[in-house]
C-alpha cells in the first residue's frame, strides 16, 4: 500500500492537475466525458489529488484500495512489482468504472527513464509488456522498457485492470498547454505531433484494442490558472 504526499508548492503537470481536479471539476470533467464518449450525465467522482487530502498521489495497492476495486482474477502483485505507477489523479466514474489519469505539462515529460528495476521485478515487468504487445499486436522487438517505458506501463495497466480483470477502466492523458514556466508547448497541434511519434516509436496503431478506453485531453493553463 502506499500514498505518497506531495507539497503543495509544485509547478508544472502536477500544479495544474491539481487545480484541475479542485477547482475546475466541470472543465476536466467535460473535456473527458467528450473525449471517451460518456454520457454527459456520468458522474465522475475525484478521489485524488483532492485539497482535503494534501494533495495525495497513489500507487500500488493504496490505489486500488482508494478506487474500491479488487483485481480477483489476476491480482497487481502477479502481473507488476512493487513501486509501479504513481497516478497523477484517479477517479471513479458511475460508481462502476475508472479512470486512471496522468498529466504532462511539456514534451519532454514524455520522455521517461528506462526502467531501474532489480533482475527479479525486471524480468514480471517484462513479461508484463509483451504480453500487452501481443494483444495491441505491436512488434515484439519494439522496446517497452526504454526511454518511453512510463507511457508504456500506464496502457498496461489499464490492460491488467480491463482485459485481465474484466473492470471498466479508462486511461486519460491530460496535456496542458501555455505553461511557459516550465517551456510547454503553446499548441494542441505541438502535443499532439509529439503523440505521433511516441505511439510511432513504440508501434502502436491509431487504432487498437485498448484505443476506445484512451482518451487525450488538451487544457489551457489559462483557462485554470486564476485560481488557488
Amino acid at each position: 500500500m502506499r500514498a505518497i504526499e506531495k507539497n503543495k508548492e509544485v509547478r508544472g503537470s502536477l500544479k495544474w492537475i491539481r487545480r484541475a481536479v479542485n477547482e475546475h471539476t466541470s472543465l476536466l470533467n467535460e473535456r473527458i466525458k467528450v473525449a471517451l464518449g460518456l454520457r454527459s450525465e456520468g458522474l465522475i467522482d475525484w478521489k485524488s489529488p483532492r485539497a482535503d487530502d494534501d494533495y495525495a498521489e497513489y500507487g500500488d495497492d493504496a490505489f486500488l484500495q482508494l478506487l474500491g476495486i479488487k483485481l480477483t482474477r489476476y491480482p497487481l502483485k502477479d502481473f507488476w512489482p512493487y513501486r509501479g505507477p504513481q497516478w497523477d489523479a484517479l477517479a471513479t466514474l458511475n460508481g462502476t468504472g475508472v479512470l486512471l489519469v496522468e498529466a504532462k505539462a511539456n514534451i519532454p515529460e514524455e520522455v521517461s527513464p528506462a526502467t531501474g528495476a532489480s533482475r527479479t521485478s525486471r524480468a514480471k515487468i517484462d513479461r508484463s509488456l509483451e504480453e500487452v504487445k501481443r494483444y495491441l499486436q505491436v512488434d515484439s522487438r519494439i522496446p517497452w522498457s526504454g526511454k518511453l517505458y512510463q507511457y508504456a506501463n500506464r496502457i498496461a495497466h489499464l490492460y491488467l485492470l480491463r482485459k485481465m480483470n474484466g473492470i471498466n477502466a479508462y486511461l486519460v492523458f491530460v496535456y496542458f498547454t501555455g505553461d511557459a514556466d516550465v517551456g510547454g508547448p503553446s499548441t494542441n497541434a505541438e502535443w499532439q505531433a509529439a503523440l505521433t511519434v511516441v505511439k510511432g516509436v513504440l508501434g502502436l496503431r491509431d487504432r487498437h484494442r485498448l484505443s476506445p478506453y484512451i482518451a487525450d485531453i488538451f487544457i489551457d493553463v489559462a483557462e485554470i490558472g486564476s485560481i488557488l
